[in-house]
């Protein structure tokens, strides 16, 4: 087992050390959980088709693994009931459930053909890091071990596919901008009167701006599903859906048991409608204000869902020890008084099952927080350029390059 644990270590520092020499600066290669990410777009609401059009612009969170399906929004001309509150909402619900979610991200899983119902495993394989092949020769082989990585991938992998689907408001604030606006070319005015330079153009530009970009603020409530991958699931699906070839009888039993599959409601959050800088953002870019905004709330929503839910917070490997590092920061919600268990990665060598084991415990340090939530080098924020943050150690033993952290909930 010791030997097994050097090997993961070595395995995971060269990952890291490799990821921290890439253009990107990314720590790229952990098992992330997976996320598809829906808009439910009020089409009666100021700003509908912009901040849809931003929504389509928005990337998948680097912590996650991309796992949209085709449909990424749902238009709706009313305002959802009951959306303040901290249920689960029946309208939401309905849609993923009528429309077969659930089933529909096992199959994007495995890549299953409509047509044929062929299937493979080559995501998982790729998403769950394992060695292309020995996987492919131990699922050949049908043995007992190839049992045991299937579990492996299904409670890692496929048990932590999510969907966030985000109900997105747009806050009208435009009439205190009107009189902010006023003022700065009434202010203008004067001005220009008493200097006797005409200082109109330059106040009336800086007026318009603060009618164009500060009058806009959203409020988002975020809705959190899991997909369901327990033993009774995933039993149904290799034994009656999963085919590697062409097969009419299971593409046909996949169809009609397409309601087996299900999501659970796990839990929502709504955005704290906190302003939003739009330093960096030219009064000419209408379309980037949206985008950033919107942007900004939904990665606030995620990072608070991350601290309810436990399923649901990212996990990232240390860049280095000397000093304590790691590529994450205020976009997943890292602030001073944070804490991270750092956890080391064991395999057990009869059945390829890896666990998490916490071997301590870490804290931001203050000043060395990485800002790194949207646009925030463009707005010249404090911290965004570091690339990572710096952390120290609260309690534990030696740490290694790849070892993982995770927030720790606060009480």
């Amino acid at each position: 087992m010791k030997n097994n644990k050097i090997l993961l270590a070595v395995a995971f520092g060269l990952i890291a050390s490799t990821a921290n020499a890439q253009e990107d600066n990314k720590a790229t290669d952990y098992r992330r959980s997976s996320l598809y990410s829906v808009l439910v777009n009020h089409t009666e609401q100021k700003y509908a088709d912009e901040i849809k059009e931003a929504f389509m612009d928005m990337e998948v969170p680097d912590k996650y693994n991309d796992h949209n399906l085709s449909v990424k929004v749902i238009d709706m001309e009313k305002k959802l009931k009951g959306a303040g509150s901290d249920q689960e909402n029946k309208a939401i619900t309905d849609f993923l459930n009528n429309n077969n979610i659930a089933s529909r991200l096992v199959a994007k899983w495995f890549n299953r053909d409509a047509f044929t119902g062929q299937c493979d495993v080559e995501l998982v394989k790729e998403r769950g890091l394992y060695n292309a092949s020995e996987f492919d020769k131990e699922m050949a082989a049908r043995s007992q071990r190839a049992q045991a990585l299937l579990e492996d991938a299904g409670e890692d992998l496929i048990g932590n596919t999510f969907v966030l689907v985000n109900d997105i408001r747009y806050i009208d604030k435009s009439q205190k901008s009107k009189v902010a606006a006023g003022f700065l070319k009434g202010f203008g005015a004067a001005l220009g009167a008493f200097t006797g330079v005409n200082m109109n153009n330059t106040f009336d530009n800086l007026a318009n701006m603060i009618e164009s970009i500060k009058g806009f603020k959203v409020k988002i409530n975020t809705f959190l599903y899991q997909l369901v991958w327990d033993e009774a699931s995933a039993a149904n699906f290799y034994q009656n859906h999963y085919t590697g070839e062409p097969d009419e009888a299971k593409r046909q039993a996949f169809e009609n048991g397409r309601g087996s599959y299900k999501l659970k409601f796990a839990g929502k959050v709504e955005s704290k409608g906190n302003e939003t800088s739009f330093m960096g953002v030219n009064e000419d870019q209408p379309q980037v204000m949206v985008l950033k905004a919107c942007t900004r709330a939904i990665d606030e929503n995620i990072a608070d869902l991350g601290h309810e839910v436990e399923a649901f917070r990212v996990k990232v490997p240390l860049l280095s020890s000397e000093p304590i590092t790691a590529q994450i920061g205020m976009k997943e919600g890292v602030q001073k008084n944070s804490r991270f268990e750092v956890l080391e990665i064991n395999e057990d060598p009869a059945t390829g099952k890896r666990t998490y084991k916490r071997v301590g415990v870490i804290q931001p340090v203050n000043n060395l927080i990485w800002d790194n939530r949207f646009m925030a080098v463009e707005e010249g924020a404090a911290g965004a350029t570091l690339g990572m943050t710096t952390f120290k150690k609260v309690s534990g033993g030696d740490f290694y390059p790849g070892m993982l952290i995770r927030e720790i909930a606060s009480k």
